[in-house]
C-alpha cells in the first residue's frame, strides 16, 4: 500500500506526541516541551525530549530520535503500516485502501475482529460466574495470581454445544465459523443431496481459555486447556484470515516493548511457560503455537533481538524441537542474526524451576545459553559412536551438510572454520601432541587434562609462546607464495581446499586479505575465474600482488599436463597448505615441552621433549623439500 506524504503529515499533525508516549512512559512537563527517562536506554536523569509543536522526540543521551510513527515501531515494535492504522484510528482518520478488493478484506477483518473480541468478552465473563469455579480453581494451583489472569486475559468456556452460539448469535454463523468459533460438520461436504443440514456447534467447550493476540493486541484466536481428562489437552483456533499459526507467536503484543527494554527475547514451548516466565518478571518471553519454529516466526524473532535465546525442556521432545529450529534457521542466518540455546534441567518447566528455585535460577539458566555453532556440534558429535575411521568421515559429512545449508558467504566460511577446529581439536590434535605415556591409559601427569567430553587437552600455554602466524622464514614465505600463486591460477582448487585454508592464520596482512578475498569467492554458486578474482579484488595493495604472482616467473604449483602431473601437484598443494598450518603449532609445542623439561627434567619430560623435536624437524625437512620441489616453477 502507497501512503501519500500528505497522509502522514496529516497524521503526524493529529497526533499529541507527548500524550501517546506519556501512556506508557512517565512524562514531565519542562517548559514548553516534556521530558522524560529515556525508554531506550537505561538512565536516572532525563535526557529524552519530546516537542509536541515539531512532532518528534529526541534523546541527548543515545540519540534514539523520531516522530509518532517512529515510536510505534521502534518503541512497539509494530511494522509500519500496523504503527500507521493504529496511529489512524486514534485520530479519527481512514486509512486510503488500494482497491476494493482491500478494502472488502479490511471491512471483512473488521467484523471478524468484532467477533474475536465479543467472544473474548463471553469468556472472561463465565470465568467470574459459577460454571467458572474449576477454572479458578486450576489457575489457583497453577500458583497464577489474579493480576496476572487479568493481563493475559483467562477465560472459560462452557460445557455446552451452544452457549457461545447462542451468545454471540447477532453476528450469524457464517461470521462465527469464518473465525473459527464454530465448526461446522458439514463445511468439509457441502453437497449432501437431500440430507439433513447439520447444525454448527461450538468448538471450545469445558476449557481453560486463552485469547492469542497479534502485534497490535487485537484478539485474533484462542487456546483453550481441557479441565481434567480428556483430548487433546491443548486445542487452537484453526488458521482463519486473522490466524495465521505459522506466522503468529504467544504474547507477541506484550513481549515485544519488553524486549526493547532488556535487549533479548525468550522463546519457550507453550502458553503457560510464557505466563510463568511473565509474572516471574521475564516479560520478554513468547512461544509458538503448537508447531515447530517457521521461518517467518524466526525472521519476527530478529526483528526484536539479534539472538534470540530459545529454552526448550531438558527432555528429548524439548532438545529434539531446538535441534529443529536450529536446522531451520540455517539458510536464514547472516552476520549478527543467529539464536542461542537454553536447557532447562531435565524435568522441569519454567514454572518448576521458578517454583523451586526463584527467578534466578532461571536467570542463571538463561545466562548459560549456548551459541548456535556450540549447540549443532554437540548435537551431531552425540548423534553417533566415533570409535572407527569411518564414523569419524560421518560425522565430518554430516558437519557439511550443515554448512552447506547456511546461504551466506561469509557466515558459511566462519562455520566451517568453527567445525574444522572442533574436528581436528578431537582427533588430529590428540594424535599429534598427547604425551606418549598419556596416549593408552589416560593419565592427567604433565598438566594434561580431560575436557567435558573426554577429550585430552594441552595445558594453557604460558604467556609470549603462542603459535606464530604463518609466513615469518623464507622457506614458509616462498611456498606460502607459491600456494597461492597456484590457486589464484585454478581458482577451482579454493573449494577443494578450503577447509584447511580457512584455518591459516597468515602474518603478511596483504597476502592474509588475498587468501580471505579467495576464500569468500569461493562460496559462489557460479566458478569465479582468474579474471573474476582480480576484479572481486579491485585496485589497490592486494590487487598489485596478486598481478605481481601471475607473472610466468611466479613459483608456483604447475601441472605439466598430463592427469598424473595433476594429481601429484594437487596432493603437493594440499599438503604443502597442512604443512604451513603445522609448523606454528610444532613450534608452539616444542617450546612448551622444552619449557616443561628444563622445570622439572625427569624421563617422561625429557622423552616428551624429544618426540615433540623430532616432529619438529620432519616438519621443516618436509618444509624444505615442499619449498624446493620441481613441481614449483
Amino acid at each position: 500500500m502507497s501512503l501519500s506524504p500528505a497522509f502522514l503529515d496529516e497524521l503526524r499533525a493529529r497526533t499529541s506526541l507527548s500524550t501517546l508516549i506519556g501512556r506508557t512512559v512517565k512524562v514531565q512537563k519542562a517548559g514548553r516541551e516534556y521530558k522524560a527517562c529515556c525508554p531506550f536506554h537505561n538512565e536516572k536523569t532525563p535526557s529524552f525530549t519530546i516537542n509536541d509543536e515539531k512532532g518528534f522526540y529526541h534523546c541527548f543521551g543515545c540519540g534514539a530520535h523520531g516522530d509518532a510513527i517512529r515510536w510505534m515501531t521502534d518503541h512497539r515494535g509494530l511494522p509500519f503500516m500496523e504503527a500507521v492504522k493504529e496511529l489512524a484510528q486514534a485520530a479519527g482518520m481512514d486509512v486510503p485502501a488500494p482497491d476494493p478488493r482491500a478494502a472488502k478484506r479490511a471491512e471483512q477483518a473488521r467484523g471478524l475482529h468484532d467477533v474475536m473480541a465479543a467472544a473474548q468478552g463471553f469468556f472472561e465473563e463465565q470465568l467470574g460466574g459459577i460454571e467458572g469455579a474449576e477454572a479458578r480453581a486450576y489457575l489457583q494451583q497453577r500458583g497464577i495470581a489474579a493480576g496476572t489472569a487479568r493481563t493475559f486475559g483467562f477465560g472459560f468456556s462452557p460445557d455446552g454445544r451452544g452457549r457461545l452460539k447462542t451468545a454471540l448469535k447477532e453476528f450469524g454463523e457464517p461470521l462465527l465459523i469464518e473465525a473459527g468459533l464454530l465448526i461446522d460438520p458439514d463445511g468439509a461436504e457441502p453437497d449432501r443431496g437431500n440430507a439433513r443440514k447439520r447444525d454448527s456447534y461450538d468448538r471450545f467447550r469445558g476449557r481453560l481459555m486463552l485469547p492469542i493476540r497479534d502485534i497490535r493486541g487485537r484478539v485474533i484466536a484462542f487456546g483453550g486447556r481441557i479441565l481434567g481428562a480428556g483430548e487433546p489437552k491443548y486445542l487452537n483456533s484453526p488458521d482463519t484470515p486473522l490466524f495465521d499459526k505459522g506466522r503468529t507467536l504467544y504474547n507477541i503484543d506484550r513481549a515485544s516493548p519488553a524486549s526493547r527494554q532488556t535487549g533479548r527475547i525468550i522463546v519457550v514451548e507453550g502458553y503457560m511457560d510464557v505466563i510463568a516466565l511473565a509474572q516471574a518478571g521475564f516479560e520478554e518471553s513468547v512461544a509458538p503455537l503448537g508447531t515447530a519454529l517457521t521461518e517467518h516466526q524466526i525472521e519476527r524473532l530478529w526483528k526484536m533481538a539479534d539472538v534470540p535465546i530459545l529454552c526448550f525442556d531438558g527432555d528429548s521432545a524439548g532438545q529434539k524441537a531446538a535441534i529443529r529450529a536450529a536446522t531451520r534457521a540455517l539458510p536464514l542466518l547472516r552476520p549478527g542474526m543467529s539464536l542461542a540455546f537454553a536447557t532447562l534441567p531435565a524435568g522441569q518447566d519454567p514454572d518448576d524451576l521458578i517454583r523451586a528455585e526463584g527467578p534466578a535460577a532461571m536467570e542463571a539458566v538463561l545466562g548459560a545459553a549456548e551459541p548456535l555453532v556450540e549447540r549443532l556440534w554437540k548435537y551431531e558429535q552425540a548423534a553417533a559412536p566415533l570409535d572407527t575411521p569411518e564414523q569419524r568421515a560421518a560425522l565430518k559429512q554430516r558437519l557439511s551438510a550443515i554448512t552447506d545449508a547456511i546461504a551466506h558467504p561469509d557466515v558459511r566460511a566462519h562455520y566451517v572454520h568453527a567445525f574444522r577446529e572442533r574436528y581436528d581439536a578431537l582427533f588430529f590434535a590428540r594424535a599429534a601432541f598427547q604425551p606418549r605415556h598419556q596416549r593408552g591409559g589416560g593419565s592427567a601427569r604433565s598438566g594434561w587434562q580431560r575436557d567435558r567430553r573426554g577429550n585430552w587437552k594441552p595445558p594453557l600455554p604460558p604467556a609470549g609462546s603462542e603459535a606464530r602466524a604463518i609466513g615469518a622464514s623464507g622457506m614458509e614465505q616462498r611456498l606460502l607464495r607459491a600456494v597461492l600463486a597456484s590457486l589464484l591460477r585454478h581458482p577451482d582448487q579454493i573449494a577443494l581446499h578450503r577447509e584447511m585454508l580457512i584455518g591459516l592464520r597468515i602474518a603478511d596482512t596483504v597476502l592474509a586479505e588475498l587468501l580471505n578475498a579467495m576464500i569468500a569467492a569461493s562460496f559462489s554458486k557460479e566458478t569465479v575465474e582468474t579474471g573474476g578474482l582480480l576484479t572481486i579484488l579491485g585496485q589497490g595493495e592486494v590487487y598489485n600482488m596478486a598481478k605481481g604472482m601471475l607473472r610466468a616467473d611466479t613459483f608456483t604449483f604447475t601441472p605439466h599436463g598430463s592427469k598424473a602431473d595433476s594429481d601429484r601437484v594437487r596432493r603437493d598443494l594440499d599438503e604443502a597448505i597442512r604443512v604451513m598450518a603445522q609448523g606454528p603449532e610444532l613450534e608452539a609445542a616444542l617450546a612448551e615441552a622444552t619449557r616443561r623439561a628444563r622445570d622439572d627434567l625427569n624421563e617422561d619430560s625429557f622423552a616428551e621433549q624429544q618426540r615433540v623435536r623430532k616432529l619438529k624437524l620432519d616438519h621443516d625437512r618436509r618444509l624444505a623439500e615442499l619449498a624446493q620441489s620441481e613441481d614449483i616453477i
